[in-house]
């Protein structure tokens, strides 16, 4: 007996209606993006490991997807390196290629390699799959689609305001109005750090400060003494963990926190001039708010760091995040090339807008008219009508078999088409088409030299 098929945990297939809904996303933020300025760019779905590793930090790291070398794969393993069993060296000799993590990092390397074929400054928009050996959980998975904007080659805060409206455009869009864009700088994280006396410990101290939301302040504490941030510094910084209040509030506090610290005080302007500005000029439906405690732990951050929470009432991780980055570039020898940019989790708001039933009722409507065959002559006839119909853009059928009627209607009803059409004998005779409307159960008569009077009735 042949074995059950199965996939790959962390992976899934999509069903017509699901493939139909996330397009469905797609086309809105695609929609926007080109609104926006941005213009596309797709890369490879691979990468030579040595431009993934090291880009994410050593957690980033665990989670990519190595992929082993062609044909014999150990030959270029010495006893000796293989008797260690040390990972690390091991897989450096048998992978020398990886599943893409993020767009971002390919981005870069883009940039670089198409350096004096971009004009500057440079927006794309990419929307591809990414894969992260992750332990999948509702919401994460190990394959999912990353929709990204981002901006090359410029250090405005402008870009900051932009993308800011472009979360805001999108999820207005998508019917999500009550989401919230939180707002941080790396600047002002590493002027706490530096104002608590864990200067060194930055990456360590942001790298749990941004699990806070999951483990909590007795979590990333025990975390952040594990990994040598001394117990008064984390006492100092404390505080901060529950910091509320208004943007203006919120702002005023920082100020005071870090005027002692040169990048903290440049990280509070930064923060200053895009929430002031944001405001200026309004938001359609969403909420911008400083969290203070927002990290996001991809190391290459600089700048300006963004993360958009799934409503109020949803359990949901982030929805989208982003942030500025100082020089990407410069990893892979393209110095001074600032960018920042943001990206959405099309997952995670496919499952928003599922629990919140969100999709338009229409979107399922793959079928709007199916004619039911009774027979060759009748099946050419209706063969005929739905040439027409799909010649004036209407997703039309013939059933392909001339079944019994009942099985067909419940076709019909099973893909939730509106209109069944009726071609039998006596109609063919008549010259004439009947359309029941699924609906509402009446039908109506049509000619078949006026296919055009039902077209208009649709």
């Amino acid at each position: 007996m042949a074995q059950k098929p199965s996939i790959p945990k962390g992976t899934r297939d999509f069903s017509p209606s699901e493939v139909v809904k996330r397009n469905y996303i797609f086309d809105v933020v695609k929609k926007h993006f080109q609104t926006f300025g941005f213009q596309p760019i797709e890369t490879p779905s691979f990468e030579n490991s040595q431009t993934l590793m090291g880009k994410y930090g050593d957690e980033g790291d665990r989670l990519i997807f190595k992929i082993l070398n062609s044909g014999d794969y150990l030959s270029k393993v010495s006893d000796e390196t293989y008797t260690q069993k040390n990972s690390t060296s091991l897989t450096s000799k048998i992978s020398e290629k990886a599943l893409r993590y993020d767009l971002t990092v390919p981005f870069a390397r883009y940039v670089v390699m198409h350096q004096n074929e971009i004009d500057f400054p440079f927006k794309r928009y990419q929307i591809q799959p990414v894969w992260r050996a992750d332990r999948p959980q509702k919401g994460r998975f190990r394959e999912f689609f990353q929709c990204d904007a981002d901006v090359v080659g410029s250090d405005s805060l402008l870009q900051e305001i932009e993308l800011v409206q472009l979360y805001d455009a999108v999820f207005t869009d998508l019917k999500l109005t009550v989401t919230t864009i939180k707002l941080n700088n790396r600047k002002i994280l590493a002027g706490i750090a530096e104002v608590i006396g864990a200067k060194e410990r930055l990456i360590d101290f942001t790298v749990a400060l941004d699990k806070l939301d999951k483990i909590g302040v007795d979590g990333i504490t025990k975390e952040m003494l594990e990994k040598g941030i001394s117990e008064e510094a984390i006492e100092k910084a404390t505080p901060l963990f529950s910091l509320s209040g208004t943007n203006t509030e919120q702002l005023q506090v920082l100020a005071e926190l870090l005027k002692d610290s040169d990048e903290g005080k440049k990280g509070v302007e930064e923060l200053t001039f895009i929430i002031e500005a944001v405001e200026k000029l309004g938001l359609q439906s969403a909420n911008l708010t400083i969290d203070v405690t927002l990290a996001r732990g991809l190391n290459y951050y600089t700048g300006a760091i963004f993360e958009v929470g799934a409503p109020a009432g949803v359990k949901m991780g982030s929805i989208g995040g982003g942030g500025r980055y100082d020089d990407l570039t410069g990893i892979f020898g393209l110095k001074d090339v600032s960018g920042v940019g943001i990206s959405f989790g099309l997952d995670r708001i496919y499952l928003v807008l599922e629990e919140l039933n969100l999709f338009p009722e229409e979107i399922d409507k793959s079928l709007e008219v199916l004619c039911v065959n009774f027979g060759d002559k009748e099946a050419f006839a209706a063969l005929q009508l739905v040439t027409n119909l799909r010649k004036n853009g209407i997703k039309a059928d013939v059933y392909p078999s001339s079944v019994k009627m009942q099985k067909q209607m419940k076709y019909a009803n099973k893909r939730n088409v509106p209109y069944v059409v009726i071609i039998g004998e006596q109609e063919l005779t008549d010259g004439n088409f009947v359309v029941k409307n699924m609906e509402k159960g009446d039908q109506e008569t049509y000619k078949l030299s006026n296919v055009s009077e039902f077209i208009a009735a649709l």
